[in-house]
């Protein structure tokens, strides 16, 4: 329960556009090529073998949240300056 003079609480949900949810995924998806370069790197250099699980992991979190936020795009409508 809110107390006397706080604000309601926005979700993000709420005040994202489509165009923002598509430029978070491809930002999401960007730093997921960037680890996935990177674990293919240290694979091939037997110093940096202990490397490639967590940067392949994490390539795999972000390559995630780049499709959660794609799929939340393409369920929310086209924004007025989008429209032809």
């Amino acid at each position: 329960m809110r107390g006397a003079g706080t604000a309601p609480v926005r979700r993000m949900e709420d005040t994202v556009t489509r165009e923002q949810r598509l430029t978070m995924a491809d930002a999401a998806a960007t730093r997921a090529a960037g680890l996935a370069r990177e674990a293919e790197d240290a694979a091939r250099h037997p110093d940096n073998q202990r490397k490639v699980q967590p940067l392949t992991a994490a390539g795999a979190l972000w390559a995630d949240v780049a499709r959660a936020h794609a799929a939340i795009a393409a369920a929310l409508p086209e924004t007025e300056e989008n429209r032809g």
